[in-house]
C-alpha cells in the first residue's frame, strides 16, 4: 500500500513510516532536505506550484499516485478537505465528522463538564460578559502550535476566536493511540513554550522533553487523570489512530494537581517522535494498528527508558538566507531547509534533537544545538539581509 502523507510539515511522520517499512510519498509546505532523502517528497509551492494552504494540500492529493492518505497539522482544522480526501483515497485517520466534533469548543466543553474533565473556562462569541477576574487568552478556533494566542484586550470576539481563562502551571502533551472505543497513552511530555533561546516568544510551541518530570506526590495522580481524560475523549468522539492532547498541569482550588485540557489534536503531533526515540515504538505502525482495531496490551509509556530525550524548534530571530546545511544533516538536525532558502523572522528554521542523563542535560543539549544553528546563520553573509520567506509560515507542530 502506497501512502500519501500530507501536512504543513510531514518529516516526523515520514521518518516513522519509513522506519516501519511503509511505502510513502509526502507533500508538505517545505520539502525539507532530510525528508527528501527518506522518501519521494514534494513542496507545495516549489515543486507543484500550489498555494501553501489546506486546499493546496487537497489539490496536491489529486496529482499523486497513492492508495491511502494520512494527514498531520493543520488539516484537523479543515474537515471539509479531509472529507474530500476520503472520497478518493483510503483515509488513515479520524474522519471529517470526528474533526468537526472534537474541535468544536461548544460541544467539547459540555462533554468535559459531564465527564469531570478539568479544562479552562472557555467562552464563545457573545459570551464575553461571563469573563470574570483573572487573565483571559484570545485564541483561534483553528489553532495550532500556540500561534495567535494573545492576552485578551476586552474587545468582542468574532466567529474565528474563543476566550480561555489562563491556567497557571506547566504545559504538557499526551500522545495516545485509539481504536474508536479504547485507547492507550504512549507518551507524556513537557512542552517548551515561548523560550527566547529558541527564538520563540509568547505562547508559541518550541519543543518537548520526555519524560514530563513531576513531584513524586503528584506524578501517579496526574498520570491517572490523563489516562481517564484520554479514555473519555476516545469513547465520546470515536478517536482512532494516534492523537495528541495539550494540557496544562495546574492546581485546583484545593491545591490538588490537575491536568487541564487545552486542546485535542486528532492526528499525529510533534511530540510523538520522542516516544519513538525513548521507547523504541514505531508510531506510524502504532497508528495503522490502532485504525485496524489493535491496541498494545500495555501502555508503551510504562516501558523503562534511561534519561531524557528532547526536541527544540529553532525560530529565525531575524530574516535569514539559509547557509550550506550539509553539516546540519551530518549532525542530526531535522527539518533541514535547502541552502539559499529565505526564512522570515519568527518562522521556524529547523528542529534540533538531544538526549541527556536528565532533564537539565537534555535541555542543555537542545540549547547548544540551537546556538550552533544561529552561529551558522549569522556567519552566512547573506543571512543578515532583509528577506521574506516564499514558503509561508513554517511550523512543525
Amino acid at each position: 500500500m502506497r501512502v500519501l502523507v500530507l501536512g504543513v510539515s510531514t518529516r516526523a511522520m515520514v521518518e516513522s513510516a519509513v522506519r516501519g517499512g511503509h511505502e510513502v510519498v509526502a507533500v508538505d509546505f517545505f520539502g525539507d532536505r532530510d525528508q527528501a532523502r527518506l522518501a519521494e517528497s514534494y513542496a507545495l509551492q516549489r515543486d507543484l506550484g500550489l498555494p501553501a494552504t489546506a486546499e493546496g494540500l487537497g489539490e496536491a492529493a489529486e496529482r499523486i499516485d497513492a492508495d491511502a492518505v494520512v494527514y498531520g497539522s493543520n488539516l484537523e482544522n479543515h474537515p471539509e478537505v479531509v472529507g474530500e480526501l476520503a472520497t478518493r483515497l483510503r483515509l488513515l485517520g479520524n474522519p471529517a465528522e470526528v474533526l468537526r466534533d472534537v474541535r468544536d469548543w461548544g460541544l467539547l466543553r459540555r462533554f468535559c463538564r459531564e465527564a469531570g474533565i478539568a479544562h479552562p473556562v472557555t467562552l464563545l462569541r457573545g459570551e464575553e460578559r461571563h469573563a470574570g477576574r483573572g487573565r483571559w487568552l484570545r485564541k483561534r478556533l483553528r489553532s495550532g502550535g500556540g500561534h495567535g494566542v494573545v492576552p485578551w484586550d476586552g474587545r468582542a470576539l468574532d466567529d474565528a476566536h474563543v476566550l480561555q481563562a489562563e491556567v497557571n502551571g506547566r504545559a504538557a502533551s499526551a500522545a495516545l493511540v485509539a481504536d474508536g472505543k479504547e485507547c492507550r497513552v504512549f507518551g507524556v511530555t513537557e512542552q517548551l513554550i515561548g523560550r527566547p533561546a529558541f527564538g520563540s516568544s509568547g505562547f508559541a510551541w518550541c519543543g518537548n522533553l520526555l519524560p514530563l518530570e513531576l513531584p513524586a506526590a503528584d506524578a501517579a495522580s496526574v498520570r491517572a487523570q490523563i489516562d481517564h481524560m484520554a479514555s473519555c475523549l476516545t469513547w465520546r468522539f470515536g478517536l482512532v489512530g494516534v492523537n495528541g492532547l495539550d494540557v496544562v498541569i495546574g492546581r485546583d482550588p484545593e491545591g490538588v494537581a490537575r491536568p487541564y485540557l487545552i486542546e485535542v489534536n486528532p492526528r499525529f503531533s510533534g511530540s510523538m517522535e520522542l516516544a519513538e526515540r525513548a521507547f523504541g515504538v514505531n508510531v506510524f505502525s502504532l497508528h495503522v494498528e490502532g485504525l485496524a482495531g489493535h491496541l498494545p496490551r500495555a501502555s508503551v509509556a510504562d516501558r523503562a527508558h534511561d534519561g531524557c530525550v528532547g526536541k527544540g524548534i529553532v525560530y529565525a530571530r531575524r530574516p535569514v538566507v539559509v547557509p550550506d546545511t550539509e553539516e546540519w544533516l551530518a549532525r542530526g538536525v531535522r527539518d533541514v531547509p535547502s541552502p539559499g532558502q529565505r526564512i522570515a523572522a519568527g518562522h521556524p528554521v529547523c528542529t534540533v534533537l538531544a538526549r541527556g542523563r536528565d532533564r537539565q542535560a537534555c535541555l542543555a543539549g537542545l540549547l547548544s544545538g540551537a546556538a550552533a544553528v544561529y552561529r551558522d546563520c549569522e556567519e552566512n553573509k547573506e543571512g543578515c539581509r532583509e528577506r521574506t520567506t516564499h514558503h509561508g509560515h513554517r511550523t512543525h507542530a
